[in-house]
């Protein structure tokens, strides 16, 4: 139950800041479009953890939780520097490009990975079903390599998934809830704790 709570708490940070962005921005976030963030991030992540519960099966001996300690450290240690490679994004991404929705525009996920605020495309300071969408696929980035980092030490699959969708969804109305409160834009950087976490849960996998 801990390491489910460590590795979902490693994943949502991004969600709450990200509504705090949009939260401060006065940029409505809808019901429904919570909902869809929280389950796209869940059905990510679960497929993750099954794909990573198939190979698992295959990998001999002690090598599935090596590989589970390895994958889980390097992203903890990438996330402690992941502003300064979300500022590289942004700095060379063209930001003046007039951005369609196409499914799987990768160049615009790439966007909004770097700047959340960016999925609101049609600037109605209004988050819809489909801007929510791109959003929960730029959110779950990390949780493909969690989930399967995770995965390959074992773990209880169903309770997470479903941790990951209450909490994620808990953390977007509350990140909104709270951005909403302040008076200057949000600019908070928190993707150094969800390293931390994932090195703790790394670290953790060999104890």
């Amino acid at each position: 139950m801990i390491e489910s709570l460590l590795l979902v708490s490693s994943i949502c940070i991004d969600a709450f800041v990200a509504s705090m962005a949009y939260g401060s921005n006065k940029i409505k976030i809808p019901i429904i479009s919570s909902i869809v963030i929280s389950i796209v991030g869940s059905i990510i992540l679960g497929i993750s953890l099954f794909v990573g519960g198939l190979i698992k099966d295959f990998l001999p001996g002690t090598l599935p939780i090596a590989l589970s300690f390895s994958i889980l450290m390097i992203l903890g240690i990438y996330r402690l520097f992941e502003s300064l490679f979300k500022t590289y994004i942004q700095k060379h991404l063209n930001k003046e490009k007039s951005f369609t929705f196409r499914l799987f525009d990768f160049n615009f996920i790439l966007q909004v990975y770097a700047d959340e605020t960016k999925a609101d495309l049609d600037k109605s300071k209004e988050l819809s079903v489909k801007e929510s969408l791109y959003l929960a696929i730029a959110l779950s980035f990390d949780s493909l390599a969690v989930g399967f980092g995770s995965s390959l030490a074992g773990g209880g699959y169903i309770q997470t998934i479903l941790l990951c969708f209450l909490i994620g969804f808990l953390a977007v109305i509350l990140g909104s809830f709270i951005g909403k409160k302040l008076v200057e834009k949000s600019n908070i950087n928190l993707s150094w704790l969800s390293g931390a976490i994932l090195m703790v849960l790394a670290i953790s996998k060999i104890i």
